[in-house]
């Protein structure tokens, strides 16, 4: 039994030692004795704990009152009540409130360390059946992160171990492939979620602005600035601090934000104090900053510095797998946003989508998506649908899996024509013009299909 943690509450400090003496034959647990159950609530509200053994009648607050108090707290706090004045209302009392067993003093040293260790034993289970649930009910996502691919498991594995220690993370990955929402998703699941998380676009702020954008200013620190200003780090104080593409900050910068981040202190342009901030710092970039170390073009010591914990996401293209999962995300999601009926991809629409090689990423495919939604007003979406540059960019395309699709639908709709058009030149005995009314077209058009299809009408007149 792991690292389980007892509370036992008696106001007889005999029956305390005893019940210590015991529960550590269980093994590898944490037992605290109380005498005050008004001490014990406090730590009861301050801990986590795995077992509470408590006595029914005690001076001031009896076992009763601090079984619901605890409850409340905790509603999956095992608790075992003990008592040398058994009755069947306090017994069924004790157990409506969510007494989990009920021991009668004087009892056998062999029936606490059974009970306990069966109460203790359920709570592990529950809580592992707890973990598998939320596995099973979110099989294909991270918080907004969606994928089932063995590289997006992975990441999602990486976030979970990284979200809850407070280091600095760096977030490498092209263009397009989610690093803000992976940083987002660590803030979240994080001990500073109910912080801020303050996002920082380092190549979007002009040059001559950075300092003061990062760092704040004081009043006259330059021309127009006419009161003290926050800056963004400081804005981010007990939250989450975003530097986005942060490969792209001149080097000036870098080494005062570097100073920053190795001192948690900043001072405002203009200033004289200094002044601590409580930030944690997510970097990312598209750029391999080791080859911008190498170049000079970015400080190594700010590189190690933000490089304390490290994930990597992987291109679209890396990851094909979740293409549908994607897809139809994206579909269920916009077409809520613009109020439609759900509309629903053909199948021969996902395999155009896992063809493509995706050199913008889950972004481009975002906005395909879009693009589709706002064009197409069916309730399905064919490949026809798709903008042309995915079509052609398939359509040329040396993989198997393409050409199969292309040449396929092809013939299938050869094989429609020539059947359609028999059949309608059969009807109408061989007339043109009452065949092209009833089909609902052009007459030179109709006759276009018929040479397309190696059709004679004179062949039909008889």
């Amino acid at each position: 039994m792991p690292d389980a943690r007892i509370l036992v509450v008696d106001d007889e400090l005999g029956m305390l030692e005893v019940c210590r003496d015991v529960l550590h034959k269980l093994g590898d647990v944490r037992i605290e004795l109380e005498q005050e159950s008004t001490h014990a609530l406090e730590k009861l509200s301050s801990e986590g704990w795995d077992l509470l053994v408590t006595d029914l009648r005690m001076p001031g607050m009896n076992g009763i009152e601090l079984l619901e108090r605890a409850r409340q707290m905790d509603p999956h706090l095992a608790v075992l009540m003990l008592t040398a004045y058994p009755s069947v209302e306090t017994a069924v009392e004790s157990m409506k409130l969510g007494a989990a067993d009920y021991l009668t003093k004087p009892f056998l040293p062999e029936d606490l360390l059974a009970t306990a260790h069966r109460l203790l034993e359920g709570k592990r289970l529950r809580d592992e059946n707890e973990l598998l649930q939320r596995q099973v009910e979110r099989p294909h996502a991270f918080g907004e992160m969606i994928g089932e691919s063995p590289p997006m498991l992975a990441v999602f594995e990486t976030i979970e171990r990284l979200a809850p220690s407070d280091i600095d993370v760096l977030v490498m990955g092209e263009t397009g492939t989610g690093k803000e929402l992976a940083a987002r998703c660590m803030h979240v699941h994080g001990t500073r979620k109910k912080g801020r998380f303050v996002p920082i676009d380092c190549g979007a702020i002009p040059e001559d602005l950075l300092e003061s954008e990062f760092f704040g200013h004081e009043r006259g620190a330059f021309t127009g600035a006419q009161s003290r200003s926050l800056g963004l780090v400081e804005f981010a104080a007990k939250g989450t601090l975003f530097l986005d593409e942060v490969g792209n900050l001149p080097l000036k910068l870098q080494g005062k934000l570097l100073r920053a981040l190795q001192e948690r202190r900043i001072r405002r342009v203009g200033g004289t104090d200094e002044f601590d901030v409580d930030i944690r710092v997510i970097a990312a970039t598209a750029l391999d900053l080791e080859e911008e170390v190498r170049q000079q073009r970015f400080r190594q010591d700010l590189y190690y510095r933000i490089n304390v914990g490290r994930i990597h996401l992987p291109p679209l293209r890396e990851r094909m797998e979740d293409v549908p999962l994607l897809a139809a995300h994206f579909t269920a999601r916009y077409a809520r946003e613009i109020g439609r009926r759900p509309v629903e991809l053909e199948p021969a629409t996902v395999e155009v989508l896992c063809a493509y090689g995706w050199p913008g990423n889950v972004r481009e495919l975002q906005n395909v998506i879009k693009r589709v939604l706002a064009m197409c007003q069916r309730d399905t979406i064919g490949p026809d649908d798709l903008p042309p540059q995915i079509l052609s960019a398939v359509t040329d395309s040396s993989g198997e899996h393409a050409r199969g699709f292309f040449e396929l639908r092809e013939q299938q709709v050869a094989v429609f024509e020539r059947h359609y058009l028999s059949a309608l030149l059969v009807t109408h005995g061989g007339d043109v013009s009452r065949a092209a009314a009833d089909a609902g077209i052009p007459r030179g058009t109709l006759y276009r299909l018929l040479k397309k299809s190696g059709l004679n009408p004179t062949e039909f007149r008889a």
